[in-house]
């Protein structure tokens, strides 16, 4: 009987593993493997002069002394910052402000159906696409500066787009207006989830709304308010697609919106795998640090419970 009954666990086994086995070959093929030849490549002196192709020669770490010395580097990684910043502050607000609303019983918005689809709408819709829009729109002759002509603020068409801060401004705001509707729902369903007996005997000591938001909503909200911040910060070091868009790969004015993965992407557009393994391997480092901090956050919270 108990061989019987180990033979029908294997059989169960072996369809459980048969199903794992498309995923593992797709993450092999496509995960696995491109990160090992990227590891091996940063290692490696591998680029093209002219029509001469260099290496591949084993130098060892000097790919990554090089990107360190190098003071672009840090220049492209404040524009990164400057712009998340500028874009996840807003961000978060406008996310709780909303989030707030929408999980108060005691406000009976109507239509909050309709309004939650609506603003999670522009999460779907292509950032390159999104880029093409704004650079259409606030181009020196596109409609932004018609219309600010026609009301009289400027005389002549301003140029958004050779304008430093205007440019990250830019950027910051695309970034906000995609992702706010994300985060309201990710910080609506943890304001849905906290015990409404709470609210109830705050509610019957005579707390007033605003300190029932500061003194229970948002400290239990941590968890996800951390969550939120690290992972929207990973976005934002993968930051590429609407500058890249918006500026036609050039991050200009003076490389002020030239971000980390635009300089990446430069690298193996001009065939740099040396130089460019290096940085994707920093980066790398970078996002699996901050990923580690997501989850030992986390776990102390689940053990705390």
């Amino acid at each position: 009987m108990r061989g019987t009954g180990k033979s029908k666990v294997m059989r169960y086994r072996k369809w459980g593993y048969i199903f794992l086995l498309p995923f593992v070959l797709v993450y092999i093929g496509f995960s696995l493997i491109p990160l090992i030849t990227t590891v091996y490549n940063s290692f490696f002196e591998n680029y093209r002069s002219g029509l001469t192709q260099v290496g591949p020669n084993f130098i060892g770490l000097r790919n990554f002394k090089a990107i360190f010395s190098d003071g672009d580097i840090w220049i492209y990684a404040k524009n990164t910052l400057i712009m998340w910043v500028l874009g996840f502050v807003p961000q978060i607000l406008v996310s709780l402000l909303l989030g707030a609303w929408f999980s108060n019983p005691r406000l009976r918005l109507k239509g909050a159906g309709f309004f939650k689809t609506v603003i999670y709408l522009p999460n779907l819709i292509m950032a390159s696409a999104f880029a093409m829009l704004f650079f259409t729109l606030f181009s020196d002759g596109g409609p932004i500066n018609s219309l600010l002509m026609q009301l009289g603020i400027f005389k002549e068409p301003y140029q958004f787009l050779s304008n430093v801060w205007s440019t990250r401004g830019l950027v910051a705001f695309m970034n906000f207006i995609m992702w706010f509707g994300n985060t309201t729902i990710l910080l609506m369903a943890g304001m849905m989830g906290v015990d409404t007996s709470l609210f109830e005997a705050a509610e019957v000591d005579g707390a007033t709304s605003t300190q029932v938001f500061y003194r229970i909503t948002l400290p239990l909200l941590r968890p996800i308010l951390v969550y939120v911040l690290i992972t929207s910060l990973i976005g934002g070091l993968q930051m590429f697609d609407v500058p890249q868009v918006l500026t036609n790969g050039s991050g200009d004015p003076v490389r002020s919106s030239m971000t980390l993965i635009m300089f990446l992407n430069k690298q193996l557009f001009s065939k740099n795998y040396g130089l460019g393994g290096a940085l994707s391997v920093v980066l790398f480092v970078l996002t699996g640090i901050l990923s580690l901090v997501v989850y030992r956050i986390s776990n102390t919270k689940e053990k705390e419970r």
